[in-house]
């Protein structure tokens, strides 16, 4: 069985927060590659999407190849802050080029995908996300649109506490059929 889940959806939707918790909860979990890429590039380096956002994609799909090759070692649940998925979504919708299909065959996640919806009370920019919630919610749309047609079954999460939505997602996945 594929145990590595994603999570995904809107930009400042409360997906680190939640990784957080289900950490907590004793949980395998691997952090957005968007983030580290920005953390590293911002000592001095220029794959940032604000200055070349194809080499930050590029460098995103690179690191969710090998963070779901590294994940398969694990014996638990895994559960990804964004995904290779993500990155090569971006990555088409800015240079055309039909990569996410491709990907998407080779580096299966399970099944059930969990998106954050935009949610705006909680949305804020920092130091590694400066575009701003419209710019976020066109990426949530994109990605929407994206994952059924790869085949995967979106599950969206509730605007709920986040003990709340770790809890959701566990029983989401504690009901699956049992051939997956």
């Amino acid at each position: 069985m594929n145990r590595s889940v994603l999570i995904s959806g809107c930009s400042g939707g409360g997906k680190s927060t939640l990784l957080a918790e289900l950490a907590a909860r004793g949980h395998a979990v691997v952090e957005e590659p968007g983030r580290r890429i920005v953390s590293q590039e911002l000592e001095g380096g220029t794959a940032l999407p604000w200055v070349d956002m194809a080499a930050f994609a590029r460098r995103a799909i690179e690191m969710a190849m090998a963070d779901h090759t590294a994940a398969r070692e694990q014996a638990g649940w895994t559960f990804f802050d964004r995904g290779l998925i993500d990155a090569a979504a971006a990555l088409q919708h800015l240079t055309g080029e039909p990569i996410l299909e491709k990907l998407s065959v080779a580096h299966r996640y399970h099944q059930r995908v969990f998106l954050t919806p935009p949610w705006p009370e909680i949305y804020t920019t920092d130091p590694e996300r400066r575009h701003g919630f419209d710019e976020a919610v066109a990426e949530y749309d994109r990605l929407a649109a994206v994952y059924p047609t790869l085949g995967y079954d979106v599950f969206m999460l509730p605007k709920i506490a986040v003990a709340d939505r770790a809890d959701f997602i566990l029983d989401c996945l504690s009901r699956e059929p049992k051939q997956q």
